[in-house]
This record gives structure tokens, sequence and C-alpha cells, in this order.
């Protein structure tokens, strides 16, 4: 009987390494199931709220640029300028804030900067346009207002064309530095 005992644990000595071989060549397979079911999650249905937004930001670019140019800022100075000149505060946006005064004009474009950054955060597409063109117009009243004609503004684009943005501020003076009570560049 002794003998017969000796050789029963060896059996389940030798099973439960085969055994434990077992598992680890399964679990190779499993490890591979699981990279494979990934994708299956990922395909779950969204939250509507999610699946739009996705959809939104995610989605080709959709606007009909034809015909649509940078010289319409230039025709926009224009038409602001003849409000002003012309001064009718009743039919006029443009002439009604800038009778308003400097400080309505630049608050106003500084709203819609807000609104604009706002929109781009959310990441809404078409309401980052909607503002885009509100900040801009914004942004031409001011020139208006100052008496400032776009060609100023084009020019100092050029000027800074092929300029690395860090080396232009250094080069600003340095007036600019104490008026804004700063010794640090932004």
């Amino acid at each position: 009987m002794a003998k017969a005992t000796k050789t029963k644990p060896k059996a389940p000595a030798a099973a439960k390494a085969k055994a434990k071989l077992k598992p680890k060549t399964k679990a190779k397979p499993k490890a591979k199931a699981v990279l494979k079911a990934k994708p299956k999650v990922a395909k779950r249905k969204l939250p509507l709220a999610i699946a739009l937004a996705e959809a939104r930001v995610l989605r080709p670019l959709e606007v009909d640029t034809s015909g649509a140019a940078a010289a319409v800022l230039d025709r926009l100075w224009q038409t602001v300028e003849a409000r002003r000149v012309a001064g009718d505060v009743e039919g006029s946006h443009s002439a009604r804030l800038m009778a308003r005064g400097t400080a309505k004009v630049t608050q106003k474009l500084g709203e819609e900067a807000v609104e604009c950054v706002i929109e781009a955060t959310l990441g809404h597409h078409e309401g980052t346009v909607s503002e885009s063109a509100d900040l801009l117009y914004h942004l031409v009243v001011v020139w208006v207002n100052a008496g400032i004609q776009p060609a100023e503004i084009w020019a100092e684009l050029q000027r800074r064309e092929g300029i690395s943005g860090i080396a232009e501020k250094a080069a600003r003076p340095k007036g600019i530095m104490r008026a804004a009570r700063t010794t640090k560049l932004p």
C-alpha cells in the first residue's frame, strides 16, 4: 500500500504542474481576446450628447468659401466709416455704437472676444464662425473709431511675417512694458 500511496501523490503533482502550464498558455489567447474586445466596447452606443459633440467636432468642414476673401474686411471698413461720417444713429448700429464713445466701442469688442473664446472652447464650430465674424466687425468699428485704416494693419502683419513671435515681442520698445507695469514678456 505504501507503494500505491507514493504513486498517487506523484500523479496529482504532475497534474498540478500541467495545470499550471495550461493557464499560462491559455492566458495569451485571453489577453488577445481582451485586446480584440476593446473595439467592441468602443462600438457601444454613445450617449446622444457625446455622439452629437463628436459629430460636430470630427466632421469635415462644410463651409462654402467660394468668393470669400479677406478683402471683405476692407469693404466692411469702408461701410463702417461711411456710417460714422453719416452719423445716422437711428439707422446704423455702427454709428450708434461710436456715438456712445470709445469706452463702449472697446467694451463691445471685449464682449465679442469672450463670446468667441467660449464658443471655441466648447467646440461649437458654427458658433465660433459666427462669433468670429462679430469679433471682426467690432474690431473694424474700433479701427474706424480710432482712425486706423485696414492697410495699416496689413502693413504691420506683413512686417511681422516670417519673424518669430518671441523675437518680435523682444524687439518691442521698452515703453510698452513700462506702461504694462511688467518686466516679463507675455
